[in-house]
């Protein structure tokens, strides 16, 4: 789950929710600190969270990507890997296209895509987090890959022009941002006619307890900001999307979430009850009507 959240604003709760929800502002720094310990933790540390042979991880960013696909990428990559799904698997990249990872982190999303594009095709990673930025550029360099490119900025307003990818891929990003509608709008506004959408996020099947939409950590955790199925697919709609699909990959059980919960002061053990099955990774596909 890597580091990208809205642009700055007045504390406001989410459509729909209960509680009060941190501003904006907070929310984003609070991110952008802990992504860039992440970072950090990586480069002198090591310590694979998306490959299958971790095991001291959560169940959400655990044994997404397989041993073929990572031999060949930076150990780095691989150990800031914070996602939830594995997009570059499900996306069906094709040789010359352009993609664009929202929410780079690390870069093991670009560096595969870039690897399935080939050289007539290129990968752009989006991230608001200066460490993250360096260690991906790092990584790049390791892997010795020539048709990437990392871009610092927030994924509610993409630097680059109308129509321009092919592609849009995000790794357990949007759940992260408070203005999804934005996000969603400016995917659509980069992607070509008849561009692709695909990520992998989590989303939530009914009712939520407020505590769990209050808490922070959580939200940065990839849980307390996921919008509901339904929702997701609503909101897509409404930024002009079409062919919208949502597969789940992965269903959170109460064991699951117990571990999710452990250090956020909640009664985890009535929590884990009230959020069994509830929370899903899922891999999101829409389509940018042709003109």
């Amino acid at each position: 789950m890597f580091d990208s959240i809205g642009p700055a604003g007045a504390g406001r709760a989410w459509p729909g929710r209960t509680g009060d929800i941190m501003a904006d502002d907070s929310i984003k720094e609070i991110v952008k600190q802990k992504y860039g310990l992440v970072a950090l933790r990586v480069t002198s540390e090591g310590g694979a969270c998306g490959s299958s042979t971790s095991s001291e991880c959560d169940p959400v960013t655990s044994n997404l990507y397989a041993a073929d696909e990572t031999t060949a990428l930076p150990a780095e990559a691989v150990a800031a890997s914070r996602g939830c799904g594995n997009p570059t698997a499900l996306a069906e990249l094709r040789a010359g296209e352009v993609v664009l990872d929202l929410g780079s982190g690390g870069g093991i999303d670009v560096l595969l895509s870039a690897r399935r594009v080939g050289p007539r095709g290129k990968a752009y990673g989006l991230d608001m987090t200066d460490e993250m930025l360096a260690l991906a550029r790092e990584n790049q360099k390791r892997a010795e890959v020539d048709n990437v490119e990392f871009l610092r900025g927030e994924i509610e307003a993409i630097p680059l022009p109308d129509d321009s990818v092919d592609v849009i891929i995000s790794n357990c990003v949007i759940n992260l941002s408070a203005d999804k509608d934005r996000v969603f709008a400016e995917a659509f506004r980069v992607l070509k006619p008849g561009g692709r959408f695909a990520v992998s996020d989590v989303v939530v099947r009914g009712a939520v307890p407020a505590e769990i939409r209050r808490n922070v950590e959580l939200w940065i955790g990839c849980v307390a900001g996921a919008l509901e199925d339904e929702e997701y697919r609503g909101k897509l709609a409404q930024a002009g999307f079409e062919a919208i699909d949502l597969e789940p990959t992965r269903v959170y059980r109460a064991e699951d979430a117990a571990g999710l919960l452990a250090g956020s002061g909640l009664d985890t053990a009535a929590i884990a009850r009230e959020v069994d099955g509830k929370f899903i990774s899922a891999f999101v596909r829409a389509r940018k009507p042709l003109r």
